[in-house]
Formats: C-alpha cells, structure tokens, sequence
C-alpha cells in the first residue's frame, strides 16, 4: 500500500521549492524571447557580415547540449579574471545567475529559428497591403508582420516552452534547489527514490499541462474568426437563381 502521509510529506516539499523552478522558467522565458528577437533582426538581414554572428550563436547553442553549456558557465567563467573583475560577477557568481543564463542562451537559439519561421510565413501580399493604403512600417510591423508570426510560432514555441520546463531540473546540478534538486535531498535522506520521484514528475506534468492550456488559449486569442454563413442562409442562396441567367 502506498504510505500516503510520506507522499503528503514529500509533496509538500516540494512544493515549497516551486517557487525557485517558477522563478528559473520565468526569468529564462523572458530574457531568452528578448535575446531571440535580437537574433531574429539579425539573422533575416540581407547583409552577410550581419546574419553571420547570428547563424554563428544559432548553430553553436542548438548543436551543444545544454548540461556542457552550464558547466562551462558554472565552474568555467569564475576562472577568467576579467569576468570576476566585471560588472557581471554578482551574477554570475551564484548558481542561480548561472543557471538563468545557460536557459536564457539556450531558448533564444531555439526561439530565434521558431520566429523566423512565423516571419517567413507572412504574406507578401498582406505587407506590400498594408503599404499601399499609407501605413508606415511601424504600423505594418505591429499591425500585420507581428500577429501574424506570433500565430504562426505559437504551436512550435509551446513545445520550447515545455522543453524549458524541464531543463529546470539541470539547475539541481549547480546546487539551484528547485522541484529537482529537493527530490534529490530527499532522496539521500530516505533512499525512497520512486516517490519522491513520482511526486516530482506529478509537478512538472501539471505546470506543463497549465502552460499548454494557457498557449492554446493565446493561440485562439490571436486567430480571427472565421465566419460562416448559417445552414438555412446557405441554402437559400444556393435555391436564389443567378442574376445572370
């Protein structure tokens, strides 16, 4: 029988760590899309000398895994004295900095191909439109290119979300202790790894069903209507002969 007041227990743990895994998502989430969008300005120029830093960064962080990344942030930038003398220290000298940066530098990679895709996906048409009738590219740009893409890079950029989610649990390895890391310390304490471990997993598949949702809620916010006639007013248009008979 399952001992339900360990779970209890166990749950409530770690739930009390939900806060540091929320705080990981947020703070990556937002600096990760605010780093992408650079990327993005750079990545469509024509210019080469402009787009080749952005491939460059793009092809770098999609093509190394993430724990090699942290690491190198963690144990390796302490090493440089010109990182412990700069202005990014404070940051980068706790676990936390560290592992909100390798996210953050991660996720904008990702993010950065997904906007891309949305971006090319705007009609030529609808912008060449749109500048017809005398609006100014700031006017375009918010009006037609930015909701169009964000519609088109919202199912693609749920799954990024959900995969950031769980690349949380990487920080427990830098000593963040987030969902995963108090697992852990439960674990060496107990050595009752399959509930601490179900109650870890029962955490993230609700945050990641919660997040789903509130994407997919997004994603018909920005999709418009489609109107369609009623069955009865269909039919009687299709019965009406044509004026042109």
């Amino acid at each position: 029988m399952p001992d339900f007041a360990f779970l209890a227990q166990v749950m409530g743990r770690l739930l009390s760590a939900l806060p540091t895994t929320l705080a990981l998502f947020s703070l990556s989430l937002i600096f990760g899309i605010s780093l992408a969008v650079l990327i993005v300005a750079l990545r469509v120029n024509r210019r080469p000398w402009v787009s080749l830093p952005a491939r460059t960064y793009i092809a770098l962080f999609r093509g190394t895994p993430l724990l090699v990344r942290l690491f190198l942030i963690y144990y390796g930038l302490g090493q440089l004295s010109v990182i412990r003398d700069s202005f990014a220290w404070p940051l980068l000298r706790s676990p936390f900095g560290c592992a909100v940066l390798s996210l953050a530098l991660c996720t904008a990679a990702y993010t950065a191909e997904i906007i891309r895709g949305g971006l090319l996906a705007v009609p030529r048409g609808q912008i060449e439109a749109a500048l017809a009738v005398g609006m100014t590219r700031w006017q375009v740009l918010r009006t037609v290119i930015a909701p169009i893409t964000l519609r088109q890079a919202l199912p693609a950029y749920s799954t990024e979300a959900i995969l950031l989610v769980k690349s949380t649990a990487l920080a427990s390895l830098v000593t963040v202790w987030d969902v995963t890391g108090v697992a852990q310390q439960i674990i060496q304490r107990t050595y009752r790894t399959m509930e601490v471990f179900v109650c870890a997993a029962a955490i993230y598949l609700v945050l990641n069903f919660l997040l789903v949702r509130i994407l997919a809620w997004l994603e018909r916010w920005l999709t418009p209507p489609r109107r369609v006639p009623p069955p009865a007013q269909a039919a009687t248009s299709l019965a009406q002969p044509s004026a042109d008979l």
